[in-house]
């Protein structure tokens, strides 16, 4: 539930402005909180300059000294990359706090709790459930993980852009390795509902009916209805969410189960659809755009 004023830290820093990052930085700008940002590409922050948030020439300078630094970038290598500055420690010092919401490997969280530990600051795991369209209407769901009271610092911040905050115990891993599990179980959505409308429609059932038809009753969920008329549209041009980031989550899954010893076939067969897609340039469209690959192998035109 949004604040209509700021609590706890009231300036913070965000590194990393892509579309959930804008997203969040604006949303927190228009409660009152001050934000300062970062990002590779100076473009992608003028937007937000325009909306009061404060310019970080470096990683660094977006920590505010003993405060709250949060990440969301694109994968393992570019959150490793930016913690190779010792400065962002020493800013952190003892009482700050690291909150990363990007989607990366539990070991690699790991890896940063113990480097914060020895070096500055405290790693907290929250990694974002929601596209950019429900980030920006406050839509999306947090889950957090790490020490207690960091949890507890951070809630109010996360609370005041969301629909809910799920905790998820002190495991600096344990929120990634829940997003992980959760973007596994929604790409199986697409790729089951894909199959089944190629299926139907192969066999003469129109798959808007099929479809109308199962969300009545078998799969009466936000899941299933939103990524089951955004499939039906056949609008894939546009990413929320771009089909090579879902791969890359896929491969993610795929080390941490060869880590753990967890079989995982489905997996395999997501990483082999998700290649197959990219193989036929649809790298930058959006991750449902797996459709037409299962589309082109089942001989149907690709569109509906």
């Amino acid at each position: 539930m949004s604040s209509a004023q700021p609590t706890g830290d009231q300036e913070f820093g965000f590194i990393g402005i892509g579309q959930m990052g804008q997203a969040m930085v604006a949303n927190w700008l228009a409660l009152g909180y001050r934000v300062r940002v970062y990002n590779r590409t100076r473009e992608k922050i003028l937007p937000l300059l325009q909306q009061g948030a404060i310019e970080a020439a470096s990683p660094a300078e977006a920590v505010v000294p003993g405060g709250l630094v949060m990440t969301c970038v694109s994968d393992d290598h570019a959150l490793l990359s930016i913690f190779e500055e010792d400065e962002i420690f020493r800013r952190l010092g003892q009482e700050g706090v690291h909150v990363s919401m990007s989607t990366i490997s539990p070991r690699t969280a790991r890896v940063l709790a113990d480097k914060h530990s020895q070096l500055g600051g405290t790693y907290l795991a929250s990694p974002v459930m929601g596209r950019p369209d429900t980030v920006a209407a406050k839509r999306q769901t947090f889950y957090i993980s790490g020490p207690a009271a960091a949890r507890q610092r951070v809630k109010p911040l996360l609370q005041a852009i969301s629909r809910q905050v799920l905790e998820l115990g002190d495991g600096p891993e344990a929120a990634h390795v829940a997003k992980l599990a959760s973007n596994f179980l929604i790409a199986t959505v697409v790729e089951s509902l894909s199959e089944a409308f190629a299926f139907v429609e192969k066999n003469g059932l129109p798959p808007q009916t099929f479809f109308d038809t199962i969300t009545e009753f078998l799969f009466d969920c936000f899941i299933y209805k939103g990524y089951g008329r955004h499939l039906l549209s056949g609008q894939f041009r546009d990413p929320l969410f771009r089909l090579q980031l879902g791969l890359k989550d896929i491969n993610l899954s795929l080390q941490s189960a060869t880590e753990s010893r967890t079989p995982m076939p489905f997996l395999s067969v997501l990483r082999d659809r998700y290649l197959a897609a990219l193989a036929q340039g649809y790298g930058d469209w959006d991750w449902t755009a797996i459709a037409l690959e299962v589309r082109r192998q089942a001989g149907l035109p690709p569109s509906q």
